[in-house]
């Protein structure tokens, strides 16, 4: 047994995971592979061959840096797992008129919890993956997530959902590096070819990136029960005629196949009334929008009107706010003006580099 103990590595056969097992195992580690098959493309009746992290080759290349390097590796199927959880809820938010981070969700509550459950049948003191962000332990004694040194991929916005018990006994040996330096450790463990391998930012299970084909194909007559609403001004004046709803996001202005002469934006989606509410750049800012379903991380309360920057999406830089508690819910204050909030999106909390917590949004307001 390793002094340091013993780890559960997440392996997608990728460059990030592939140097993630290899680093920890340098350093002493038991580690002990594992490859989630999470999707079967077969089933999603796109046209795109299957990519990223549910392919056979990825499972191999997997499997092939475990052996290789002398420690076990086990691959897991979470098909039903995740596919009444996750491809469920994604489904509901859009029939909701909502835009859903399945990402978000599927690492907190499918692919963190699965590992979780594996690293305690196997004796594993910890779970690890490839991401890039930090874990450390605040002076409170909570577990924070922080920002990785390479922030043009650090990806701690998407892990504002993970709770102190995971985050316990999660390490994330990525976050003090750059891309470039793991690149050049892959050629250096002898997998020149990982640095080179293309990397996805699909949705796993929409292969062709096309959602509105995927929701047509899950819901029978979809496209049928939702053809013929009605595009509006914000006064409510009738603009043309749309494809249904849930084929719409906020701040789109591509694709929706109406002349009016100037550009306009989707600024609102009425599922109710099959409504799709059109306007100017300008109509898309907001300073103000509720948070729902909340997990903190650095502190286990916040002071009202605490100041944080708030991310409302990925590649946001984030705006400077301030954060209330309101019955279970967050609700941010912006200093300026943010464009296109997208209820359903998930909105992280920022302290510095920490990540204070997240939600997701319910509703956006101008105050």
């Amino acid at each position: 047994m390793s002094k340091k103990g013993k780890v559960l590595v997440a392996m997608s056969g990728g460059i990030d995971s592939t140097v993630t097992a290899l680093m920890l195992h340098d350093q002493g580690y038991e580690v002990v592979g594992i490859t989630m098959k999470t999707w079967d493309y077969a089933h999603s009746g796109g046209s795109k061959k299957e990519t990223g992290c549910c392919n056979l080759d990825s499972f191999n290349d997997a499997r092939m840096a475990a052996v290789q390097h002398g420690f076990a590796h086990y691959i897991l199927d979470i098909r039903e797992e995740f596919g009444d959880f996750v491809i469920d809820n994604f489904v509901e938010e859009y029939l909701a008129g909502r835009t859903p981070n399945p990402c978000v969700l599927c690492n907190t509550h499918i692919k963190w919890r699965a590992l979780l459950k594996r690293a305690d049948a196997l004796n594993c003191d910890y779970i690890a993956t490839g991401h890039y962000a930090k874990i450390r332990q605040h002076d409170n004694g909570r577990y924070v997530v922080s920002k990785a040194v390479d922030d043009t991929k650090d990806q701690s916005y998407v892990l504002w959902g993970l709770q102190q018990d995971l985050l316990s006994r999660t390490l994330l040996p990525l976050g003090p590096y750059r891309k470039t330096a793991i690149r050049q450790m892959a050629h250096d463990y002898g997998y020149p070819e990982l640095a080179k391998k293309n990397e996805s930012y699909e949705i796993c299970f929409v292969p062709d990136n096309d959602y509105r084909g995927f929701l047509k194909r899950k819901v029978d007559g979809l496209e049928e029960r939702v053809a013929g609403g009605n595009f509006v001004d914000k006064i409510g004046n009738i603009l043309g005629q749309h494809k249904g709803y849930p084929f719409y996001t906020i701040g789109q202005r591509k694709g929706l196949d109406i002349a009016l002469g100037r550009p306009v934006f989707i600024t609102k989606i009425d599922p109710v009334t099959n409504t799709v509410m059109l306007g100017d750049e300008d109509d898309l800012e907001q300073n103000e929008m509720m948070v729902s379903k909340i997990n903190l991380i650095k502190y286990d309360t916040i002071t009202p009107g605490m100041e944080a920057v708030t991310k409302i999406r990925y590649k946001d830089k984030g705006a400077l706010s301030n954060i209330y508690y309101e019955n279970g819910s967050i609700r941010v204050r912006f200093y300026e003006h943010v464009k296109g909030i997208a209820p359903g999106q998930s909105a992280v909390f920022y302290e510095g580099d920490d990540v204070v917590g997240g939600g997701l949004i319910q509703r956006s307001e101008l105050v």
